[in-house]
Parts: structure tokens; C-alpha cells; sequence
């Protein structure tokens, strides 16, 4: 047997024991359960409220989905120039009003004065909410509005800026005065808005994965050592790929189940994906379109009865 062939295989053994040694003092830790997750079935949440059917973080678009039958909401939060949590996506406001400008440059009077349906288009290809009075909402009201709703809320504001940096604590203070902590999901694409966030809640509210979160549970996942992964969010809300890594594995989402951790996918609007989502494993599906996946949903629930 030559020298590098015996090097070779004393790494294979080293490996080898490392990994038993370690399944065998590694107790997987699954996440607590929480009330808000404990739905027992697959759900659908409202893409920015229905964006494709209404013009999206409108209370035209939530009323429209709640009367369809979604069971939430997953909304984006940002912080306006006088610190009032607004339901808002973009950092700017062009693509989705008749203004233009920087969201957190604007005081709520300033950015109320904007018609968030100006550039909506539904799916009959006619615009149909401009100059209906569709204007920007407060976090506040949405959830004082619709009380049975699950809301997934998604802090967008960069905890590199001045907003960003003040939105974890007032975002806790806002559910905490209302109550909703046990209704509500909180995460970021930034898990460092995710922890600071949790500095508040002390893990009495669900919380998602940032992106790092993310990266790390599927690395855990593709290695021989997924057994040491311990994981920091209540539910994984991620799109079926990233970069050049499918995240919609049967495996994968199995694994995350084994977690007590479910997973939604963003954002889609095909039935026959939402179809193949669902047959893999996934708990939830986060669409635009939540006219075709809360019919979808309801004829699966049929044909299983």
C-alpha cells in the first residue's frame, strides 16, 4: 500500500469517528412549538396582501384576500421619517404610487397624500384602483382590522440605517401593547434585525430565518453532520432556489420538519407548483394570487375526504 494511499485513508477513518463521535453526543435540538404555527394543515398567506389581485400593502388587497379565505397575511414593514411602522415594501416609492422619494424621508401626513393604486394592473389587464383612495397603512391598523389573521411581517429597513436601527424594539413595543404575540411571525432578510428584534421578545414571539440562517441550515442539511444544527427560527420562509441551490427537496424539508420548523414558500402564483410544493412536504404558500391557491388548497382538502 503506498504513502498516499494510507494518508488517504487514516483521513477517511478520522472522519469516520469524528462523525460517530459526534452523532453520538449530539442531541438535535427541535424548536418549541408555537401557537401561531400550530395550524395543522397547509395555509396560504397573502403575498402583500394579494398584490397581483389588488394593488399590494392596501386595505383593498387585504379585504379582498380575507374574503377569499386566506389564512394571512405576509407583509412587509418600514419605518417612516416621523417612526410610524407603515405596511410597505419598496425603499422608494415609485414603482407602486404617484410619488416618488424615499420612504423614511417622509413623514406619515407627507406619504398619505400618495395613491397606492396610480400604477396597479389586475390580471384582466385593466388598471383598476387608481384614484380610489387606496393609501398607505399602518401596521397598527392592519392588525387591529383583522384580528383572526396570521400576519407574517418582514422588517425591511437595512440595521445599518437610522430606521433600521430603531424598528426591532418599536415593532416588539407595537405587539406587545396589542396583544398579538401569539398571531404574529417576525423575520428579516437580515438576521442581525432578527436578533435584535428577539433582544425584546425573549423568544415570545415566532420568528423566521434571515438569510445566514437560511445558508446554514441548508449546508447543515447537505453534510453528514445535520445532526449538530441547532436552529435559531421558528419557520423557514424561502423561495424554491437559491443561487444555484434548490431549496425545494422533499429532504430538506423533511429535515426542517424533523426541527418542529415549517416551511413557506415565496412567492407563488402557479397552481401546479403550489401542487408540488405541498405534495413534497411544505406547510405554506405565500402567493400573490391567493385566488388560485386558497381554490387549489380547498379542492386538495376535498379529494382527501
Amino acid at each position: 500500500m503506498g504513502k498516499k494511499t494510507k494518508i488517504g485513508l487514516a483521513a477517511v477513518a478520522v472522519g469516520a469517528a469524528a462523525w460517530a463521535g459526534s452523532k453520538a453526543l449530539a442531541t438535535p435540538q427541535t424548536r418549541p412549538g408555537k401557537d401561531v404555527l400550530d395550524y395543522g394543515h397547509p395555509i396560504v398567506l397573502a403575498h402583500r396582501g394579494g398584490g397581483a389581485i389588488a394593488p399590494e400593502n392596501t386595505m383593498a388587497a387585504f379585504r379582498k384576500s380575507a374574503e377569499l379565505g386566506v389564512h394571512g397575511f405576509e407583509i412587509d414593514i418600514r419605518l417612516s421619517k416621523n417612526e410610524e411602522i407603515l405596511v410597505f415594501h419598496d425603499e422608494y416609492l415609485d414603482r407602486t404610487t404617484d410619488g416618488a422619494g424615499r420612504v423614511a424621508d417622509m413623514t406619515l401626513k407627507e406619504l398619505s397624500e400618495f395613491d397606492l393604486g396610480y400604477h396597479f394592473v389586475d390580471p384582466s389587464g385593466k388598471t383598476t384602483y387608481r384614484g380610489k383612495g387606496e393609501k398607505i397603512v399602518l401596521l397598527r391598523d392592519l392588525l387591529e382590522a383583522f384580528p383572526q389573521m396570521f400576519i407574517n411581517i418582514d422588517m425591511k429597513d437595512s440595521p445599518e440605517t437610522y430606521e433600521g436601527s430603531l424598528i426591532p424594539s418599536k415593532l416588539w413595543r407595537l405587539i406587545d401593547s396589542l396583544g398579538v404575540h401569539d398571531r404574529v411571525v417576525v423575520t428579516s432578510f437580515y438576521d442581525e434585525q432578527i436578533d435584535r428584534f428577539n433582544l425584546y421578545a425573549q423568544n415570545r414571539v415566532a420568528i423566521g430565518a434571515g438569510e445566514n440562517e437560511v445558508k446554514k441550515a441548508y449546508t447543515a442539511f447537505n453534510s453528514q453532520f445535520g445532526h449538530l444544527y441547532n436552529p435559531r427560527a421558528d419557520v423557514f420562509q424561502i423561495p424554491v432556489r437559491s443561487s444555484m441551490f434548490r431549496l425545494d427537496l422533499p429532504r430538506f424539508i423533511a429535515f426542517l420538519a424533523n426541527l418542529n420548523i415549517p416551511v413557506h414558500y415565496w412567492t407563488i402564483d402557479d397552481p401546479e407548483v403550489m401542487k408540488g410544493l405541498l405534495a413534497a412536504g411544505a406547510q405554506g404558500i405565500i402567493t400573490g394570487r391567493p385566488d388560485l391557491a386558497v381554490a387549489l388548497i380547498s379542492e386538495m382538502e376535498d379529494q382527501t375526504q
